[in-house]
């Protein structure tokens, strides 16, 4: 499974953009997917989650009710709508994806497969 990150740009606080998360592979789709930011200097953070089924999501407190997860199987790729963007947001995001089949858990200790990084940068 292979897994490339896009959708990165710069955005006024305030406005919106939405990642892409697209993959190689048939299993994918059976996959929990996570959307994870870093910033230089600091720890990589979760912030959204979803499971194989899309019937099962995360949001981290720094995130919740402004973005929004979601995936389409058949086009292997899940989305991550950022709404309401403040400038803390601003972090290199990136994609992974748990090996697990059909799991139901959204708590994984360790991605398997990552995609590159896209950088959001959210001007005041």
């Amino acid at each position: 499974v292979q897994l490339q990150a896009s959708g990165g740009g710069l955005v006024q606080a305030g406005g919106s953009l939405r990642l892409s998360c697209a993959a190689t592979g048939r299993a994918f789709k059976t996959y929990t997917v996570g959307w994870f930011r870093q910033v230089p200097g600091k720890e990589r953070e979760l912030v959204s989650a979803i499971s194989w089924s899309g019937t099962r999501k995360y949001y981290s407190d720094a995130v919740k009710g402004r973005f929004t997860i979601s995936r389409d199987n058949a086009k292997n790729t899940v989305f991550l709508q950022m709404n309401s963007l403040k400038p803390e947001d601003t972090a290199v995001y990136s994609c992974a994806a748990d090996n697990v089949a059909y799991s139901t858990n959204l708590v994984v200790l360790e991605y398997d497969y990552w995609g590159q990084g896209t950088l959001v940068t959210v001007s005041s």
